[in-house]
């Protein structure tokens, strides 16, 4: 799954000046000083929460249902979770390769990096910006 989008539950808290967030669907939760922040620890909460499931949980569908209290709001919080993988997976994976001996003596001799030069010629490649 690409994108994904689950319904939260915002509730201010007047004694900790905080918007406390609940996802519906499961058990995750954060908070944030400002809606902004709220919103955007929402969206990396997660992003860490599904990035550790083999599957995603079903969305509730009718979540306007839900009963709130005048401190609260239901929001929907989106994630795209190939984007927040590529930004936070820190995972590595090893690769063999040839390349003729000369030019790998003269890349040495050099100091170069092979896995950082493979790195960047994918990237540019690919035409994916860091």
């Amino acid at each position: 799954m690409k994108n994904a989008i689950y319904p939260a539950i915002f509730t201010y808290d007047e004694n900790e000046k905080c918007y406390l967030v609940e996802f519906i669907d499961f058990n995750c939760s954060t908070f944030g000083k400002t809606l902004e922040e709220a919103f955007n620890m929402a969206k990396d909460a997660l992003g860490l929460y599904l990035d550790s499931l083999l599957e995603y949980p079903k969305t509730t569908k009718e979540f306007n249902k839900i009963k709130l209290q005048n401190n609260q709001f239901v929001s929907l919080v989106d994630i795209n979770m190939e984007e927040y993988y590529k930004k936070h997976s820190t995972k590595s994976v090893k690769k063999t390769l040839s390349i003729p001996e000369w030019l790998n003596d003269a890349a040495e001799r050099k100091n170069i990096n092979f896995s950082q030069l493979l790195q960047e010629a994918l990237k540019s490649q690919l035409e994916i910006l860091n």
